[in-house]
Order: structure tokens, then C-alpha cells, then sequence
């Protein structure tokens, strides 16, 4: 069964005569009880690859399988550990029978027995047995809470037990503790109960406002355990959503409520429903703030339930407080807040725009905040965190698409669109990348106004972000070539990754610099290379590290490109960037010392050499050359792997012969190599 894991459904066809045949051995009165564990393990295997909602009303539910299936259940021992899947499998039988539509008065006749002795009504049996079951530590509790939300909002049982069976709830709730582990058993089957009972018919608001009185008392939210909190989040905004009329609220945007209303039949009465002032329960301020504070909760699937929580109740709220939501949202993007808070505060901004409800009113301040949570990466020590961030701000993207009207978004076409291209390109995890594809996707199908959004789309597609490397040296390359992305996609590599916790991203990006060169090559000469030439003398390691490598990479490139224009290698280059390029080692080698300075600086002086800088007789040479000697003195000190790459960089160095570098000198500073290197060195040389 577990290899229909991905596509259940194939299973539909079957699910029925599966489930008979296990049946039958089930209700064969002369099946062995192994026998009869086994085919109910059999079902619940099924049932977990399927899933019990497609699964339940397959079982029989009949009048005349009450009684059977609840005496059965009776004999189960409820702490037996090898027969739990029987016991999940009655209660998720016995929910469904019980939604048989007759009074369960009926099924009892007369409570007294041949012995004399007084039965329990029906009704209180199955209440009993979900009590007994509500509490026990296996997934049995799963079932039972199924059962609860069935049977107790039957007319019968609703109008003479659900009272009583909220209190007994209720204090249960109240009496236990979730720092324990008896008492997060207990507190998760009443949750549950909760949660899945849900309060759906209109006269049971009443008990809302006393069950979410209770869950306050409970604290939830300064609980460890993540499902609890999960639980919570979730029975506040089922609550809150008692306290509101279910209607669609008329200000919505226009688009949003059309792709709404194609999930959701709307009837004329609700469409056409005025946008009048109604009463609000006070009891919705405490609803809302208790889903903004999930929005920063520690767990993604608490912050996902949270957003979706907000999504639902602003929609059913009016104009103005829904703003005054918004409003309130926006203040989880301060960079004060956690990398926590943004990820939910995008979750939240995808669910309303998602649903109509931002509206165009509050793009100007939703897209400033969307962007800057589409390069969220926050240093923590030696990584960074933020890219849970950057994807849920491609889901707020992906549902702009389909909330407003191409005229809305046109005067922040140029910014999103080169956001969402710069992150499927330049993202270093490959879920994003693949993310904003689908945004970007989105948007040139629904909106249709992205400059060159069909030719970049099949450059960048789903499938080609995969690949880190092709996406910094082969598709960048393309998509600067259109004029409205040449520039962001530059100031983005300058800014933000060159100085990027990860060396082989601010390789990758360098290597990006000088293949994009050639598309704006006064650009990088008059403004990137200024902007560089201060950074790579700079404290910080990172970004000292990078700026030395994109001052390499971006000087090669131009050379290249002026000699391919038959212009003086130095075209591009002002008198102070040459001298700046000149004295980077001697700044920064008599302050800083580090294993990246040695590469970074071999791979400066390589790409200086080929470019045939006119450095000839320079005392930049003597510099050079003290560099590399030290440098290979300095071998033993580091770790294997970085040794052998900095003696691979010296091979490389060959090319310093060409600004006059002697002979011998060079060679004696392979002292350390083999004699098969050295031979090697020699034939270089000759060649040359």
C-alpha cells in the first residue's frame, strides 16, 4: 500500500471490495480475535495511505450495525498496545453510523435488562466510550475526536448532552497541565474534540465565548509542544469565526472575489449584501490579536494555521477594521522582528491578497515589504536564516497574480518583476529559485505585462533554476541581456552576494559580474568598480573576500572586451581605478591575514596578468612576488584541502611571466612541490 503514497486515488476503485472482504472476517462470528486485529490493521493501512475521509462513508452505517459495532468497541481493552488500529477503526466506524438520522431514544426500549438491572441509554454509552478514548495516549484519540464532532452536534444529543459534555471538556482542559505528559495527552484529545466539533450550526455560539475564555486560561502559546499550539491556533479562528457573520464581504477586489467566487458558490443575497455597520463581539479584538502574536510563533505549521485564521475572519469583517488588520499585520516587517515574524506576516499578506482583501489602496505599502522579503537573509554565526522568508514572499507574489487587475500593478510592474527574476536566478536554496519561477510564471500569464516575460520564462522555467551554476553563468547571462533587468540584477550581485556567508555563492556571483559585463560594460567601469574598490580593503572578511574577486572578474572582463573593440586596455579604466587596483594587497596584507586574502589575491593577480595590464617595470611586480612567497610559506598552516588549492592557484600564476616576473625566482617558490610538479613548472615556462 505504501507505493500508492503519491497518488491514493488509484486506490478508489478498489477501496470498497477491499474493505467488504476484510468485513466479513470481522463480523464472522467464528473468526479468532487474532484474526479479527489483523483485518482491522489491514483496514487502517488502507486507510492511511487513502485517508479516512474518503474512506468513512465506505463503511457500512446502517441502523442495524449500532449496536454490534458498539458492543465491540466495549470489549476493546483500551490500554492494549498490539490492538490499537482496532480500536482507531471502530470509532471511526462508529462516527459514522451515528449520523444515522433517528432519534437514538428509539434504540433503547426498555433500560431494564432480564437481570433486573437498569442499561445505559445508547446515547451515553457512545458519549462514555469517546471520554474513555479522548484521553489515551495512542492515535485512537484521533478517532474519538472524529466521533465527538459527529455525534454531539446531533439534534438529540446537542439539546440534552452537549452542555454537560462541553463542561466535562472544559474542565478537563482546565485541570490539566501541558508541561506534563499525562496532561498533553488530555489537552490534545480536548483540542482536538474542539477543533474538529467547531461550532457549526448558529445556535452554538453561545458556549464560544466560554470555551475561548478557557483557552486563554490555558496559555498555549508558552507551551513546547508544537501541536498544542498548532491545536490552539486553530480553535481560536474557528472560534473567532462564530462571532461573525458568515457572509463575503462586498469591498473586496474585484479579481479576487472572481477567483473566490469560482471556489466557493456565492449565493445572490450574500453578493449583493450591503456593507453595513453590524455589532462586532469585543470578543473578535481578542480572537485577532491571538492570531497576530501566532504569526510569530516558532513552528511553521502554527504561523501557516495562524494566516489562515487572518485570512478567514478579516473576509468577514468590515472595511474598516479589516484595514485596521492589515495595519496591524504590517508591523510584523520591522527589522526588529524575527526571521519568524516575516514569515508569517508573508503567509498572512499571500492569504488576503489570495482572498481580495488587500486592496489597492494598500499596495503601495504591501509591495516595498513584499520586495524586501524577497531578499530576507539575516546572519546568524557562521549561515544565515531567511529563506523560509524569501519563499512565502513568492506565495505573496503568486497571489497578487490573481488578486488585482493588470492596471493596478502597472507602476510596480519593473520593481516585482526584477525581484522575482534576480530570486529565481541568484537564490542560493533551490526551493526558491523554483518559487519565484512559479510566481514569475503567474504573473506573465494572469497580469501579462512583465517586460519579456515569455522569453524569460522558458530560459528560467521550473525545471532550469535547478541547477545553482547554469543559473549564475548561463541564465543570468540571457535575461541581462533584456536593458530592464541588466542593472537591478547587477546592483543585486554587488549588494547582496558578494559579501554573501557562503564562498562558493560569492565565487558564483563574481563569475556572474564578469560574464554580464559585457552588457552594460560603462556601468560596471563607472559605477561598480568604484563601489568595489573601498569594500575590498574593508574590515568585514566576507565582503572583503568577494569585492577582491569581483574587482578581478569585472577588470578581466572589461580588458577582454576592449580588446575584442580593438581599443587600449585601459579604455575603460580611470587613472584612480588602476592605481586603486594596484595597492589592494599592500592595504589590506599589512592589516588582515587569512586563507581567503592568499586565494583571493592569487586569483587577483592571475586576472590582472591575463588581461596585460600595463604594469611593466612596476614595483607592483616586487609586491606580487612577495605575496606569492609568502603565501607559500605560509602553506603548512592551513588545512590540506585549502594547501592544495592554493598550490593549484600557483600554477596559474604562470601567467605573471608575461609582466616581467624573473625566471628562477618564480620557480624556487614551487619549493614545496614535487619534483614531477616542478618538471611540469619547467615545461610551462619553456612553452611560454
Amino acid at each position: 500500500m505504501d507505493k500508492y503514497q503519491e497518488q491514493p486515488h488509484l486506490l478508489d476503485h478498489h477501496l470498497e471490495g477491499m474493505m467488504n472482504s476484510l468485513l466479513e472476517i470481522v463480523w464472522d462470528s467464528g473468526s479468532p480475535p487474532p484474526l479479527v486485529h489483523l483485518a482491522f490493521k489491514f483496514l487502517y493501512i488502507i486507510t492511511k495511505v487513502r485517508g479516512y475521509k474518503r474512506f468513512l462513508p465506505l463503511f457500512p452505517h446502517e441502523v442495524r450495525d449500532l449496536q454490534p459495532v458498539l458492543d465491540m468497541l466495549a470489549k476493546q481493552n483500551p490500554r492494549d498496545p498490539e490492538t490499537w488500529e482496532t480500536r482507531y477503526m471502530l470509532l471511526l466506524w462508529l462516527s459514522m453510523i451515528c449520523l444515522i438520522p433517528f432519534d437514538l431514544a428509539r434504540f433503547d426500549g426498555n433500560l431494564v435488562s432480564l437481570e433486573g438491572q437498569a442499561r445505559q441509554p445508547t446515547m451515553d454509552r457512545i458519549l462514555d466510550m469517546a471520554k474513555c478514548y479522548l484521553v489515551v495516549s495512542d492515535k485512537a484519540r484521533d478517532a474519538a475526536a472524529v466521533l465527538v464532532s459527529k455525534f454531539i452536534v446531533r439534534p438529540d444529543v446537542k439539546q440534552s448532552r452537549m452542555a454537560d459534555f462541553l463542561d466535562w471538556m472544559l474542565s478537563m482542559l482546565s485541570k490539566s497541565s501541558s508541561q506534563t505528559m499525562e496532561g498533553t495527552v488530555i489537552v490534545n484529545g480536548m483540542l482536538q474534540a474542539l477543533v474538529n466539533t467547531a461550532f457549526p450550526l448558529k445556535d452554538c455560539w453561545v458556549y464560544a465565548a466560554t470555551v475561548l475564555e478557557c483557552l486563554d486560561s490555558c496559555k498555549l502559546s508558552e507551551s513546547n509542544q508544537m501541536v498544542l499550539r498548532k491545536l490552539g491556533m486553530k480553535l481560536v479562528q474557528r472560534l473567532g469565526l462564530t462571532f461573525v457573520k458568515p457572509k463575503v464581504a462586498k469591498w473586496r477586489s474585484a479579481q479576487g472575489a472572481a477567483v473566490q467566487n469560482q471556489k466557493r458558490e456565492v449565493s445572490p443575497a450574500e453578493a449583493d449584501d450591503d456593507d453595513e455597520e453590524y455589532d462586532i463581539p469585543a470578543e473578535i479584538e481578542n480572537v485577532v490579536e491571538q492570531l497576530l502574536v501566532g504569526l510569530k510563533d516558532k513552528d511553521t505549521i502554527v504561523r501557516w494555521s495562524a494566516a489562515k485564521g487572518i485570512g478567514r475572519i478579516t473576509g468577514r469583517l468590515p472595511k474598516e477594521l479589516a484595514d485596521d488588520v492589515i495595519g496591524s499585520l504590517l508591523d510584523c516587517f520591522s527589522f526588529q522582528e524575527t526571521d519568524n515574524a516575516w514569515h508569517g506576516g508573508c503567509l498572512a499578506l499571500a492569504e488576503l491578497g489570495r482572498r481580495g482583501l488587500l486592496l489597492p489602496s494598500r499596495i503601495p505599502d504591501v509591495v516595498p515589504v513584499m520586495l524586501k522579503a524577497l531578499t530576507y537573509d539575516e546572519k546568524r554565526g557562521a549561515c544565515s536564516v531567511g529563506s523560509n522568508v524569501r519563499d512565502a514572499a513568492c506565495y505573496v507574489c503568486w497571489a497578487f497574480a490573481r488578486a488585482y487587475e493588470p492596471a493596478e500593478l502597472i507602476p510596480f510592474i519593473s520593481h516585482i518583476s526584477s525581484a522575482l527574476v534576480i530570486a529565481a536566478v541568484f537564490d542560493r536554496d533551490v526551493n526558491c529559485r523554483r518559487a519565484a519561477s512559479a510566481a514569475f510564471q503567474e504573473n506573465v500569464g494572469r497580469q501579462g505585462t512583465f517586460p519579456h516575460g515569455i522569453d524569460i520564462l522558458t530560459a528560467a522555467d521550473y525545471f532550469a533554476v535547478g541547477n545553482r551554476v547554469n543559473c549564475y553563468l548561463t541564465i543570468s547571462v540571457y535575461i541581462a541581456g533584456f536593458s530592464e533587468y541588466t542593472q537591478p540584477m547587477i546592483d543585486h550581485l554587488v549588494n547582496m552576494k558578494i559579501n554573501h556567508w557562503d564562498s562558493v555563492i560569492r565565487e558564483l556571483s563574481t563569475k556572474a559580474l564578469h560574464n554580464i559585463t559585457p552588457q552594460a560594460p560603462e556601468y560596471m567601469a563607472n559605477v561598480v568598480l568604484p563601489r568595489l574598490l573601498p569594500l575590498s580593503v574593508g574590515s568585514d572578511l566576507h565582503t572583503r573576500h568577494g569585492a577582491i574577486l569581483a574587482c578581478a572578474e569585472i577588470t578581466h572582463a572589461l580588458c577582454k572586451l576592449a580588446q575584442d573593440n580593438n581599443r587600449s586596455v585601459t579604455y575603460y579604466f580611470t587613472e584612480k581605478s588602476l592605481e586603486g587596483l594596484k595597492q589592494i594587497h599592500q592595504e589590506v596584507c599589512s592589516q588582515h591575514k587569512s586563507i581567503f586574502n592568499l586565494e583571493c589575491f592569487c586569483t587577483l593577480i592571475e586576472k590582472l596578468s591575463l588581461s596585460k595590464m600595463p604594469f611593466r617595470g612596476d614595483p607592483i611586480i616586487s609586491g606580487w612576488q612577495w605575496l606569492i612567497n609568502d603565501s607559500l610559506r605560509h602553506l603548512t598552516l592551513v588545512s590540506s584541502a585549502a594547501r592544495q588549492h592554493i598550490k593549484v592557484q600557483q600554477f596559474l600564476l604562470l601567467h605573471v611571466v608575461t609582466l616581467n616576473t624573473k625566471l628562477e625566482i618564480l620557480l624556487l617558490s614551487f619549493g614545496g612541490l614535487s619534483m614531477g610538479s616542478y618538471w611540469f613548472l619547467n615545461a610551462c615556462f619553456l612553452d611560454v
